[in-house]
């Protein structure tokens, strides 16, 4: 439970990038299943060849926003369907990521990563025993708070940017375009590179959080990035359905919110009997669907009740309305 809380701070920043493709461009963004992998050979592949972790994740989000930019390309000046300049885009990434990778599976578990440096220098400076120490009334004493805590740091950060970004001129013609392009147009705004820029940054959100999970996992798999789509939906879905999305920033904490949940929701599965590893998907698929159901069955029925309260306040009022005209007419 302890490593899906500290995945499901990985897989936020994934989540919020999928968040701002579809709830913020309103824009079905598909290349994030190659995105993500982009992201997690680029940083593989120069971590291998010695290069500076830091600095091969920091690469990994450059590769992730040249990829949506092409994306963006593709339906602003392609005039490709957004569907559909997602679909090209993820399956020719997948072709990228093996040319990057030169193989399917590239492993880092013998590589100094982000993930190596950042526990190395957290168990230096004794954190993990001082931790340890406060939590010890609840007998819970995990291997180390490195990742849990550098992850969560990551996470507010990236969260922080977002919410600060949406706030400014750049940020609300974004959220306009997603809402109203045609409006946001007609006041001479270049919508396309509006997009072209917020598909981007959507995807060097994605590209980081795969950099990060191949040094969390310790490998880069071409396969890795199937079904993140979906990943990053249930997050933000789960989110928006237990924490609420009124605001941007009680949005962006909903997604973070919702992509540790939905790791929890996902570890307790596994944990059944009859349910195998390779369920994932299937479990995945579920999760989302009763995501989606639920908060609109419950509203419904919720819609269904305020009218018959409503139609029973009507009849009382058209009673008592009766009851005054027999009584002035006697």
């Amino acid at each position: 439970m302890f490593s899906s809380v500290e995945a499901g701070l990985i897989y936020a920043v994934m989540a919020l990038g999928v968040y701002l493709s579809f709830r913020i461009l309103d824009f079905p963004d598909l290349t994030v299943d190659g995105s993500f992998v982009t992201g997690a050979s680029v940083a593989a592949v120069l971590i291998v060849n010695g290069a500076n972790p830091f600095a091969a994740s920091a690469a990994a989000l450059l590769a992730g926003f040249a990829a949506g930019v092409l994306t963006g390309l593709l339906h602003t000046k392609g005039k490709i369907n957004p569907l559909l300049s997602g679909i090209l885009m993820m399956i020719a990434l997948y072709s990228v990521n093996l040319r990057i990778m030169g193989k399917s599976n590239v492993p880092l578990l013998q590589q100094e990563t982000v993930i190596t440096k950042i526990t190395a220098a957290w168990r230096q400076a004794g954190l993990d025993a001082a931790l340890n120490r406060l939590v010890s009334f609840t007998g819970f004493a995990p291997r180390t708070w490195a990742v849990l805590v550098s992850m969560a740091i990551v996470a507010l950060m990236v969260k922080g940017l977002l919410d600060w970004l949406l706030k400014t001129e750049v940020g609300i013609a974004l959220r306009a375009t997603g809402d109203n392009k045609p409006m946001v147009a007609s006041f001479s705004a270049n919508t396309d590179w509006l997009i072209v820029f917020g598909l981007g940054l959507s995807n060097a959100l994605v590209a980081l959080s795969g950099a990060l999970v191949a040094q969390y996992g310790g490998f880069s798999d071409v396969g890795m990035g199937i079904g993140m789509i979906v990943i990053g939906l249930a997050s933000v879905i789960i989110g928006e359905a237990l924490f609420g999305a009124r605001s941007v920033a009680r949005a962006t904490w909903a997604v973070i919110g919702g992509a540790i949940v939905y790791r929890l929701i996902l570890a307790l599965a596994l944990r059944v009997e009859f349910l195998e590893t390779g369920d994932v998907k299937l479990i995945t698929a579920l999760i989302v669907m009763l995501a989606l159901v639920v908060p609109n069955t419950l509203a419904a029925q919720k819609e269904r009740q305020r009218k018959k309260r409503r139609v029973r306040q009507l009849e009382r009022g058209e009673t008592v309305a009766g009851a005054e005209t027999n009584y002035k007419s006697v």
